[in-house]
């Protein structure tokens, strides 16, 4: 099958710099003394020993080790953790986790109403909001400040990026004092970043190691058990991972759950697209309707850098994007 790859202009996002409020990231807040005890037992991470200055990529998985939600873990306090997730998956994972309080005193709670996410991009706009003046800490690491919690995101192309989680009644005064960030442009880091997020569409598809997390710290494997732990373990130490997630771009839109077909072996997919955005203006504005998009993409390790095509076996061609962080050797089929 041959086909011609549409090229993709990519923007440089060097010198974008805002905030915008982020109402695609929802906040379930646990609390209690043994908050972090219950915690520790149904996600992917340590949790027990998680501190107020650092946040955990963790992953809630089923008992067959796929993952259905993916969450960025703070503890602002002693009792008290937030989970950052998708939003489309915020009411299914709050029920499940419900299911397995029983005698732990712990209360979950949508905290979505309560407290807000920001984005921040640029050094500037992270700035204004670092106690102090203070420089901001390494990816992951987190600050009090203005009244809230800041997250530092991993860099994208050198751009700095974070978080901003904190009351509601806050986050306006704080938008006011920054310029306005597009909403296509932070979408669009963020899937640059390479770090995926599980959603709706998504939810109960990948092991972890499918989805690089493990590469990214999301999950420990000295903790003890967890829903779906043997599977995961299973994954890491027996033979090969035989897929892995990677950087994409398409001449035309695509959306998170949707199959990928390779050229090679075009009767069945060979893997899926966990998130997706539009390709921005180089100012960080929409582009056009129907414009090209980068993914976040699942795929064989079989496929890699061969011709792979979006949603059927003649649809759109993929082109291959760098992958922002290194992978295990033995897993590297670039």
């Amino acid at each position: 099958m041959s086909a011609t790859i549409s090229p993709v202009t990519l923007p440089s996002p060097a010198a974008w710099q805002g905030a915008l409020r982020l109402s695609d990231l929802a906040i379930l807040q646990a609390s209690g003394p043994d908050t972090a005890s219950f915690l520790h037992g149904q996600l992917s991470q340590d949790i027990e020993h998680l501190g107020p200055t650092e946040a955990r990529l963790a992953a809630y998985c089923s008992a067959k080790g796929r993952m259905l939600a993916s969450a960025i873990v703070l503890r602002p306090q002693e009792e008290q953790v937030w989970l950052l997730c998708d939003a489309s998956v915020l009411a299914a994972l709050h029920k499940r986790l419900s299911m397995f309080v029983l005698r732990a005193r712990t209360q979950l709670s949508d905290a979505s109403a309560s407290l807000c996410v920001l984005g921040l991009v640029g050094a500037e706009a992270m700035s204004r909001l670092s106690p102090s003046g203070a420089q901001a800490s390494a990816a992951w690491g987190v600050q009090a400040s203005q009244g809230g919690q800041v997250v530092t995101l991993p860099e994208v192309q050198g751009v700095p990026r974070a978080l901003w989680i904190g009351p509601a009644s806050l986050a306006d005064a704080l938008l006011a004092g920054q310029p306005a960030l597009p909403a296509a442009a932070w979408s669009w880091l963020d899937v640059m970043s390479g770090v995926p997020r599980i959603q709706a569409a998504t939810a109960d598809q990948f092991v972890p190691q499918m989805v690089n997390f493990e590469v990214l710290g999301g999950v420990n494997f000295q903790k003890g058990c967890y829903p779906g732990q043997e599977i995961v373990a299973r994954s890491q130490y027996r033979g090969t991972i035989k897929r892995r997630a990677a950087l994409v771009h398409s001449p035309a839109p695509l959306q998170a759950g949707q199959e990928l077909f390779a050229d090679s072996d075009p009767g069945q997919p060979a893997g899926m697209v966990i998130q997706a955005a539009p390709v921005p203006a180089g100012d960080g504005t929409p582009a056009s309707p129907g414009q090209a998009h980068s993914a976040l993409v699942e795929l064989k390790l079989g496929a890699w850098h061969t011709p792979v095509h979006a949603g059927a076996p003649d649809g759109p061609l993929l082109s291959w994007g760098a992958q922002p962080y290194a992978l295990p050797s033995a897993d590297d089929a670039s």
